[in-house]
């Protein structure tokens, strides 16, 4: 009788042993699971699925520390081309122009009242020149807020029988402001002014 209770007695201590180190695995494997699910739905966060042409293109979201100075070169860049592509079209020429306004601040709009004051667009029509804008470099100082730049680029003016080619010289700061679909890069140009902008060659048409 004693030896049967006593057997039972150990069947039920290997029991409930056996049934502690099952809830203890299950335990770990849940923690575990956890931890992996978390760890990959983070992780999932940093990317980014870009729509093009039809496909899904994977990016990865990064801080926007690590990127300022990327996105400020391609802010400058933009502003730049909006401002200065310039076709025999005063509906072309607003609709650019308009666009720039939206990336700098108040410093651009004077210097486009100057040149239109001037004539300058009105001569752009006349005319029938076109002017593109090869932005050839940028500098940042990413170091200091708010971030001062300084852009070099050419332009090229077409006339009916003439190429023009001038060197431009521009600088100015960057502030932050919101994103938003008029300004993607939340970048704002503040003080632009012209450093130098002069005549390096003239080709004629053939």
């Amino acid at each position: 009788m004693f030896s049967k209770m006593k057997n039972i007695d150990v069947a039920f201590r290997h029991v409930r042993t056996f049934t502690m180190l099952v809830i203890m695995a299950c335990a770990l494997v849940t923690c575990f699971a956890l931890y992996r699910s978390f760890s990959l739905v983070s992780k999932m966060q940093d990317k980014v699925y870009i729509l093009a042409n039809g496909k899904a293109l994977e990016a990865y979201a990064s801080d926007r520390k690590d990127n300022v100075a990327v996105e400020a070169r391609d802010h400058v860049k933009t502003f730049h081309k909006l401002f200065f592509t310039l076709d025999p079209d005063e509906k072309a020429i607003r609709e650019n122009v308009n666009k720039a306004f939206y990336l700098a601040d108040e410093s651009a709009k004077r210097i486009y009242d100057d040149l239109k004051e001037n004539g300058y667009y009105a001569g752009i029509i006349s005319g029938n020149v076109s002017q593109t804008l090869v932005v050839d470099s940028i500098r940042i100082d990413t170091d200091e807020y708010p971030y001062q730049f300084e852009c070099f680029a050419t332009q090229k003016i077409t006339r009916t029988t003439s190429v023009a080619y001038r060197s431009l010289v521009t600088k100015g700061n960057l502030r932050n402001i919101s994103r938003s679909d008029n300004n993607p890069h939340g970048f704002l140009v503040e003080r632009w002014k012209t450093l130098e902008n002069k005549n390096l060659r003239t080709e004629n048409r053939k």
